[in-house]
C-alpha cells in the first residue's frame, strides 16, 4: 500500500456512478485501479471516463489478480454476501453496499469470515455519515437532550423504482421497506445505542403479481428502556414531491433532520440550541458516502481502529421479524 490502498467497484450501477467511482478516483491514499461489472461496455466507458486502468466482467479473475487490497460491492441485493464472501477469502478488504446480506445468518457468514481472515468489513450505512447527523449524535450520546424517548421517521416517495432488479423479490430480497426503512431503522437504532428490542407490529401493502414486493409499510418497534421507533415508507406516495423525514425526542430536548434542528428545554424554555454552520456545504448524500469512504480507506490503513459491524446481526433479525409481522398481522416478540 506504499502508493494507496489499491481498490474495485464491483457493479456499476448507480450508486457507484453517482457515489463510489467519482469519489474514490479523486481519494488522497487511493488507488481505483479496476471496475468489474457483466456489461463490459458500461464499465469500459466508466473506466475511460475516470481513468480507471483496468475492467473486469468476471468478479473471480478480478479478484485472483495481485494488483488489489480491497473492493466496494455494489451489485444487486442478492448478490452482496456470495461476493463479499469471495473477496473475503481472497484476502481483501470489503465495503458493502446495504444490505450486506439478505438474512441474519447471512451477515453472521460475513462476519466469520472477515473474522477469520482479520480483513475491515464496513457496511454502507451513509446517514450515519452525515455532518447533521454527526451534530445530532453528539447532543444525543452526551445527554443534552435528556433519555431517547423515541424516533419517527419516514421516506414516502412519488414514483417507485423502475422495473429491474429492485421491483423482483428474489433480486431484492424486499420492497420499499429494505430499500428505504432498512436505513431509517440502522440510524435510528444506531443512534439509541441499540436497544434490545421487545415487540414489533407492522403493516404492508404489496404490489402486483405473486412475486412482487411491498411498495408501502408501517412498522412500530417498541425496545428495551421504553425507546419505540416509528416508521413510514412508500413507493406509492401520491403528491407533489417526494417527503423525508427523522426526528429523535428526549426527555429534555428533541432532534430532526433536514435541515437539522435542535430544541432543548432550558429552564422550563424551548430554546434552539442548532449549531451554525452544521449544513455541509455539498449536498449531505455525496458528503456522507465521502465520509463513509474516508472512514473505510482510514480503517484500511490502519489510521482508526477496525470495527466489524456485528451490530447487523440484531438490525437484520429486526427487519426479518418486521416482515413476518406483516405477512402474519400480527405483534412479534423478541
Amino acid at each position: 500500500m506504499k502508493d494507496g490502498v489499491r481498490i474495485a467497484v464491483v457493479g456499476t450501477g448507480a450508486i457507484a456512478q453517482l457515489t463510489h467511482i467519482p469519489v474514490l478516483s479523486k481519494m488522497r491514499g487511493v488507488e481505483l485501479v479496476a471496475l468489474c461489472d457483466n456489461d463490459g461496455p458500461k464499465a469500459r466507458a466508466l473506466a475511460d471516463r475516470f481513468e480507471v486502468p483496468d475492467v473486469f466482467t468476471d468478479l473471480e479473475e478480478m479478484l485472483d489478480s495481485d494488483a488489489l487490497d480491497a473492493v466496494v460491492v455494489a451489485t444487486p441485493n442478492h448478490l452482496h454476501e456470495p461476493h463479499v464472501l469471495s473477496a473475503l477469502r481472497n484476502g481483501l478488504h470489503v465495503l458493502s453496499e446495504r444490505p450486506m446480506a439478505l438474512s441474519a445468518r447471512g451477515v453472521e457468514r460475513c462476519l466469520a469470515a472477515a473474522t477469520k481472515n482479520d480483513l475491515v468489513l464496513q457496511v454502507a450505512h451513509n446517514h450515519r455519515f452525515r455532518s447533521d447527523v454527526q451534530a445530532l449524535s453528539q447532543f444525543l450520546r452526551n445527554g443534552e437532550l435528556g433519555s431517547l424517548t423515541s424516533v419517527r421517521a419516514g421516506a414516502l416517495l412519488v414514483e417507485r423504482p423502475g422495473d429491474g432488479w429492485r421491483g423482483r423479490k428474489a433480486e431484492a430480497g424486499g420492497g420499499v421497506f429494505l430499500d428505504q426503512g432498512f436505513p431509517l431503522l440502522d440510524l435510528a437504532m444506531w443512534l439509541a445505542d441499540f436497544p434490545e428490542p421487545v415487540r414489533i407490529s407492522a403493516l404492508a401493502r404489496k404490489g402486483k403479481g405473486a412475486n412482487a414486493t411491498e411498495v408501502a409499510m408501517q412498522l412500530f418497534l417498541e425496545c428495551a428502556g421504553g425507546v419505540s421507533i416509528v416508521l413510514d415508507v412508500s413507493w406509492a406516495y401520491v403528491g407533489d414531491q417526494d417527503r423525508w423525514w427523522f426526528e429523535a425526542h428526549g426527555t429534555k430536548g428533541s432532534g430532526r433532520l433536514a435541515p437539522l434542528r435542535v430544541i432543548k428545554d432550558i429552564n422550563g424554555r424551548n430554546v434552539n440550541v442548532t449549531p451554525s454552520g452544521a449544513a455541509a456545504r455539498e449536498s449531505a448524500f455525496l458528503q456522507s458516502y465521502r465520509a463513509e469512504l474516508a472512514h473505510f480507506i482510514a480503517m484500511v490503513q490502519g489510521e482508526v481502529p477496525r470495527k466489524l459491524p456485528t451490530e447487523q446481526v440484531m438490525v437484520h433479525k429486526v427487519l426479518e421479524s418486521a416482515y413476518k409481522a406483516a405477512e402474519d398481522g400480527r405483534e412479534v416478540r423478541f
